[in-house]
């Protein structure tokens, strides 16, 4: 069995719509898109080139893929050639109620079961990464259908939008797993494993 790698921009508010543009996702009228953009440096950059690392899958949401899709296939000889040729080459599965274009090399669509679905491509699978698709994330949150959560928390505050963790999120433990890595202008890799067993309580008066 493979393991998921649920990778996120976000806020110090947990939002993580819409990160990288002004139209990625503008639903319940966000007015924030590509509120990452500013804070983007080469340490960002190399972390997140060095978390593609060994992967060999990866799994989307419609609205993300649709993005993946239109940009990632014609930036092979850019600056991001490297991120490009990785996405272009792997396995694509995209979670959808719809009939997504799946003109992408090699992409798939889900079924309508899509724990069962996701279950089979972490057995197929070493490396499943998850980018953005913020709303696939609340299934697999609730399903704890991932093994690996990967923020980048940004040192801002948007007060509005769709945020990782929203009403109904499944009590979970997690295990951080190294050293948090930050960036000059703020922003803090915080990767973490899913541990098994819920939230633990206790008295702060025991002690």
């Amino acid at each position: 069995m493979g393991t998921i790698h649920i990778d996120l921009f976000t806020t110090l508010d947990l939002v993580a719509q819409a990160p990288g543009g002004p139209d990625e996702d503008t639903e319940g009228g966000f007015p924030y898109g590509g509120w990452q953009a500013p804070l983007i440096d080469e340490t960002v950059g190399s972390q997140v080139a060095q978390g593609m690392e060994g992967m060999d899958a990866l799994l989307l949401g419609r609205r993300t893929y649709d993005i993946f899709a239109g940009y990632w296939p014609h930036q092979e000889q850019g600056s991001d050639g490297g991120i490009a040729r990785t996405l272009n080459s792997i396995p694509k599965y995209v979670a959808s109620r719809g009939k997504p274009d799946l003109s992408w090399a090699d992409s798939t669509l889900l079924g309508a079961d899509l724990g069962d679905s996701v279950r089979q491509v972490r057995d197929k699978h070493e490396n499943v990464h998850v980018i953005g698709s913020v709303d696939l994330v609340q299934t697999l949150l609730r399903e704890r259908l991932f093994d690996r959560l990967n923020l980048w928390v940004y040192p801002i505050v948007l007060g509005t939008g769709k945020k990782v963790f929203r009403d109904g999120a499944l009590p979970s433990s997690l295990t951080l797993l190294e050293p948090p890595v930050a960036s000059a202008n703020g922003a803090v890799l915080l990767r973490y494993a899913l541990a098994p067993g819920s939230p633990a309580t206790g008295d702060m008066t025991a002690h």
